[in-house]
């Protein structure tokens, strides 16, 4: 079964990190993304650009509107994303609490919804 694991933290905490703490943090998603590897349970991976860069679009009254920046303003950013295969969800349980985001911030788990043609 395949989940998201999505990491959400703090973009200004980590930016404010000194550059021997963000150098450790980033040497341990390197060494938590190759346990994924080595188990092959990760199918892919990707650390987002600032949640400046973002582009927000939603139609309203049948026209594009199109904003700079995300959705809302809250405290914690989506930062990135592991999608890996588990058996379950106490599986990918295990693999979001090994993750690196989730002493730093939150992991959500989302379960992949598999819709099957015929």
């Amino acid at each position: 079964m395949q989940f998201m694991l999505l990491i959400h933290a703090n973009e200004a905490a980590f930016a404010a990190l000194p550059k021997d703490q963000a150098e450790q943090t980033l040497a341990a998603y390197t060494a938590y993304t190759q346990a994924l590897e080595k188990a092959g349970a990760l199918i892919g991976s990707n650390r987002l650009q600032p949640v400046a860069s973002a582009t927000t679009v939603r139609i309203a009254q049948g026209k594009t509107h199109v904003l700079d920046g995300p959705y809302v303003e809250i405290k914690e950013q989506l930062g990135g994303y592991y999608l890996i295969e588990a058996p379950d969800l106490d599986a990918a349980i295990a693999w979001a609490a090994r993750c690196p985001g989730a002493a730093h911030g939150t992991m959500e788990i989302r379960p992949i919804l598999t819709i099957c043609s015929q």
